[in-house]
């Protein structure tokens, strides 16, 4: 399917690895010219380089740490200058540390703030603008599981990725006149490092190995597997395309069934 994305420029946020760099690959493979963001200089340029050589389009590398505002500012116009347009922003970011309400210090409260709520409105307040004068835009916003439903442990996350959700679903209805679509994903069990390390932590507390964990998140999905970034990245690219045209306020879960509840 032609997903009418040729010619389209995006910036993609915290994408030197994982979901991140799986999406920025995804719409690089689409003819989209694609920004990538993320704190490690190395890593990002790296990132950056091989969806370039992998697809041959257009990238663009910008160290900036998205728990920053002003760094998410810079990111945004600089992809929109560098480009001369910018049509796709899918905010992204790691997953606040894991813990539980009395281990949790005000410390982490802020920087879960700063990086998983507040790093959204930071992009999309730069975004917007360049949107907006297109008449055409498309915001996606990479959450999590926790928002359709709370993981045991995952406090900080339970708290602000639904936080994200509201925002969403407020943009999308002040945004729509500007042709500005705004939408949410929520990854399940999908093969990343943070899925890594989550495990790994888990099966340390549970006292099992970390692929007798993993095999457990497996069987406790309907599909029976965990998910690989490239399947996660599909979907995202069809809610940036041409082809999601009615698409708006919607929050989509990407979990091969995890999710329990009704919406």
């Amino acid at each position: 399917m032609n997903l009418g994305l040729e010619g389209r420029a995006a910036a993609v946020a915290a994408a030197s690895k994982g979901l991140g760099r799986a999406t920025a690959r995804a719409l690089a493979q689409e003819g989209c010219a694609v920004a990538v963001c993320g704190r490690d200089e190395t890593r990002v340029r790296e990132a950056a380089e091989s969806i370039a050589r992998e697809t041959g389009a257009r990238t663009l590398a910008v160290v900036a740490d998205v728990g920053l505002a002003a760094d998410c500012a810079r990111f945004v116009d600089t992809a929109a200058q560098s480009f001369g347009r910018l049509d796709v922003l899918v905010t992204n970011s790691g997953g606040p540390r894991p813990g539980l309400f009395e281990a949790t210090s005000d410390a982490d409260w802020d920087v879960a703030y700063r990086v998983t709520l507040a790093s959204v409105v930071a992009l999309v307040r730069a975004a917007a603008p360049h949107m907006r004068r297109n008449g055409w835009g498309r915001i996606v916003n990479i959450t999590s599981l926790s928002a359709k439903q709370p993981v045991e442990g995952l406090l900080l996350s339970n708290a602000f990725r639904p936080a994200v959700i509201g925002l969403a679903k407020t943009l999308a209805s002040e945004l729509a006149r500007d042709g500005i679509l705004v939408n949410n994903v929520c990854p399940g069990y999908t093969r990343t490092d943070r899925l890594d390390a989550l495990a790994t932590a888990r099966a340390r507390a549970s006292g099992v190995t970390t692929e007798q964990f993993l095999a457990g998140l497996a069987q406790a999905t309907p599909l029976g597997r965990i998910a690989e970034p490239e399947e996660f990245a599909a979907v995202v690219a069809f809610l940036c395309s041409a082809k999601a045209s009615y698409v708006t306020g919607t929050t989509l879960a990407i979990d091969g069934g995890a999710a329990r509840g009704l919406l």
